[in-house]
């Protein structure tokens, strides 16, 4: 069943490891409201929003129902003088031991969310890369995969608006010179000029895990162009809760469980948001609304 599947992420509450993000919401009523809106797992959120310790990190889960995802992971990739395997290990011992690759179902497995980013501070820019940082980055993915791996668990990329691999000829060669699956962002996906559900439909065994959003698609235009810069479109309400949007969500999950996808769909809504929010409202109205989607989509 899909909604045994349906996880939530903390930057759907406004989490955000970018500095200066909005309002950053407390743990317990995030997963409170994860909680209480039926979501079956949380991933992690950025370094600082759940304990460091993988056995505390789970208990915490646990008391609120929720199993654990694994997280997103903004890593450096694309420098030849930088390792990043380092910081990975760092990541990864937050994660506990996996339960490694026998396992039947990959939501069974956590998952390691990469993202190749700048180094620069938030998603509103990003330099050029060159043919020695190409090298860099797609050695750096097929590594991490392994090393992830050995720690038993799964490490996609995740193409991301304002990192290294945003558009969809980056996304290509990713895909044709590492080893690495994919999250499937629809949202970030689009913003970089690539149509989700042609790329679920070409290449459904590099697809390990999705993030679903629904995204206007005129913002989507503008910050493709650079006419909007990306934080200013989140704020704007760039995305939207699933339906109400220009993606056709519904079509991208009956193909990717016609192809026998059996990993997490999480909603992962980028926000920001100023002040708290009443309970149950802001942002737990909007990922309520995509729960109702979902539910119904599968009804």
């Amino acid at each position: 069943m899909i909604k045994d599947r349906v996880a939530g992420a903390p930057i759907s509450w406004g989490v955000c490891e970018v500095p200066g993000w909005g309002h950053q919401l407390a743990p317990a009523r995030v997963l409170a409201e994860m909680r209480d809106l039926g979501l079956a797992a949380a991933e992690f959120g950025p370094d600082g929003f759940l304990p460091a310790g993988a056995a505390e990190r789970a208990a915490l889960l646990a008391g609120y129902g929720l199993r654990p995802v694994g997280g997103f992971a903004p890593v450096v990739l694309h420098d030849p003088d930088r390792d990043p395997l380092p910081e990975v290990r760092r990541i990864l011992s937050g994660f506990g031991a996996g339960p490694g690759a026998g396992v039947e179902r990959s939501s069974e497995r956590l998952t390691l969310v990469l993202a190749a980013v700048t180094g620069l501070a938030g998603y509103d820019e990003r330099p050029a890369l060159d043919a020695a940082g190409w090298a860099a980055l797609l050695g750096n993915l097929d590594r991490i995969g392994a090393a992830a791996a050995g720690a038993g668990v799964r490490a996609v990329l995740h193409p991301h608006a304002g990192t290294m691999v945003e558009r969809s000829d980056e996304v290509a060669r990713v895909l044709d010179g590492s080893s690495i699956p994919l999250c499937l962002d629809t949202g970030h996906l689009v913003i970089g000029g690539t149509d989700p559900g042609g790329l679920a439909a070409r290449v459904p065994h590099r697809i390990a895990h999705v993030h679903l959003k629904d995204v206007d698609a005129a913002l989507a235009a503008a910050v493709r162009t650079g006419a909007t810069a990306y934080t200013d479109a989140v704020r704007a309400g760039i995305y939207r809760p699933l339906g109400a949007g220009d993606i056709d969500i519904g079509g991208i999950v009956r193909s990717l469980e016609g192809a026998g996808y059996d990993g997490w769909y999480v909603l992962e809504q980028d926000m920001i948001i100023d002040t708290e929010p009443a309970p149950g409202s802001g942002p737990a109205a909007d990922v309520r609304a995509s729960v109702d989607f979902l539910t119904a989509l599968r009804a």
